[in-house]
């Protein structure tokens, strides 16, 4: 009881400080984690920042600390007339298809998973692509041909990211190993980065000298152990190569903030849409992260691979397959 008036009064004070444009006050709620996870929440505070930045309209935000806050968080932003609201992960589907039918008139948007109601726009990435991508590059980075990936929570999305780098990997060499664990199968798996350091130890222990994670905060302590080993890491979401410098070979970037910032963009403009947008390759939607961080690390060869491999899969020449479309991935 306390909790959830404590909750109240947050949100409530957010919905009083409103947003400087009449009639358009867009807001955001994330996922555990917090946004300043330094992956898939952040990035969605980056887009919204962005467009703060852009346009002097203010934005009001909520990290929720459980799954009953969800719900919670969604019915009162709407109740203040907060719209488009931004829902930042898979987990917010059972909220989203709840709390939308009771309020038509407001813009809803949920980011990793697809709710079909006429007031909702899904956004969903083809992380596989991008994954692959990062297969390569481990593969050919890897002195020992031996690489790993830890996953956050276990579910198919994530297994969705294990399954396309997998692929890349065995694509660019099929003898090479990858050895993989996911972190939990609840919520805390995205916010344990002890537990995240030693999933990536262990894997190193056994060989791997190139570690992917798709794990959220968690990931924090995944590339921490691996810097720590003199080793390398690839990052997800977020460009996440400054973490690191010279230890993380790169990042697999999320446009997640891109969404953001246009989908605010679009509803102040009064040219939002709900339905489906699905962002790959192809859409600059998934990429692999290069800046002054990794340059140093991404040879020529490296560099010519993920261009042939990126070319390839945009244009149907190499066919990377999505594991969300039948829980099951062709290569191990």
């Amino acid at each position: 009881m306390i909790r959830s008036t404590l909750f109240a009064v947050a949100v409530s004070a957010l919905a009083a400080g409103g947003a400087s444009a009449a009639g358009f006050k867009p807001a955001i709620v994330y996922d555990l984690g917090g946004k300043f996870d330094k992956s898939f929440n952040e990035s969605a505070f980056t887009g919204a920042t962005k467009f703060k930045e852009d346009t002097s309209v203010d934005f009001r935000d909520f990290e929720i600390q459980n799954d009953s806050q969800r719900e919670q968080a969604l019915s009162r932003f709407a109740r203040q007339g907060f719209s488009p609201i931004v829902s930042v992960g898979f987990s917010h589907e059972g909220a989203v298809s709840k709390v939308a039918p009771q309020f038509p008139d407001t813009q809803f948007v949920i980011v990793d998973s697809v709710v079909d109601l006429p007031n909702v726009r899904s956004i969903v990435f083809k992380e596989h692509e991008g994954s692959y991508l990062a297969g390569v590059a481990a593969t050919l980075a890897s002195q020992t041909k031996k690489v790993g990936f830890v996953g956050g929570m276990d579910i198919a999305l994530i297994r969705k990211f294990a399954c396309g780098y997998v692929q890349g990997v065995k694509a660019t060499d099929p003898a090479a190993e990858v050895f993989q664990n996911m972190t939990g199968t609840t919520g805390a798996a995205w916010a344990d980065p002890v537990r995240g350091g030693e999933l990536a130890k262990s894997q190193m222990a056994r060989g791997a000298d190139v570690v992917y994670h798709a794990a959220g905060g968690t990931g924090e302590g995944v590339l921490q152990a691996v810097a720590d080993a003199g080793k390398l890491g690839i990052g997800v979401d977020k460009n996440q190569n400054a973490l690191h410098p010279g230890h993380v070979l790169t990042s697999m970037v999320k446009r997640v903030d891109t969404a953001v910032y246009d989908t605010f963009k679009e509803a102040q403009a009064g040219e939002w849409t709900p339905g489906l947008r699905v962002f790959g390759l192809a859409e600059d939607g998934v990429a692999l992260a290069v800046d002054e961080n990794n340059q140093a690390l991404i040879t020529e060869e490296i560099a010519a691979a993920i261009d042939a491999a990126r070319e390839g899969i945009i244009s149907g020449e190499i066919a990377v397959h999505d594991y969300m479309t039948d829980s099951a991935c062709p290569v191990q």
